[in-house]
């Protein structure tokens, strides 16, 4: 069992950075791939990026490669998502989840989800 808590949303400026702060509960953190989503108003919620269990392997939406980077460390049970150069099509509440397979970015497969947090970006 998992339980997540995401923090760091708030209101930004384009061009603007923020840090996405996800801590995790549980003894068995550091076995799960980490990912987040987003889910922006009237939208489907989205893949973001998704990081492996040992924190070496990536992946991102194309939506945020170059400008957001997913990083972990499971001595603190947590992961990060710092977003450089945002945009306001970046507004969206943002999702982190725990799920067991690296390959699959599919929502189904993460079985433990925050609550998330608010991102918005002002143009």
């Amino acid at each position: 069992q998992v339980q997540l808590v995401e923090s760091g949303g708030g209101l930004v400026q384009a061009g603007g950075s923020l840090r996405l702060s996800c801590a995790a509960s549980g003894r068995t953190f550091s076995t799960y791939a980490m990912a987040w989503f987003r889910q922006a108003p009237g939208k489907e919620r989205e893949f973001v990026a998704i990081i492996g269990s040992f924190g070496i392997n990536t992946h991102y939406a194309d939506s945020a490669k170059g400008r957001f980077t997913i990083s972990r460390d499971n001595a603190k049970n947590a992961v990060y998502l710092q977003m450089n150069s945002l945009k306001p099509e970046d507004t969206a509440v943002y999702y982190c989840a725990a799920g067991r397979n690296y390959y699959s970015t599919g929502q189904a497969d993460f079985g433990f989800w925050g609550q998330g947090t608010q991102v918005t970006v002002s143009s």
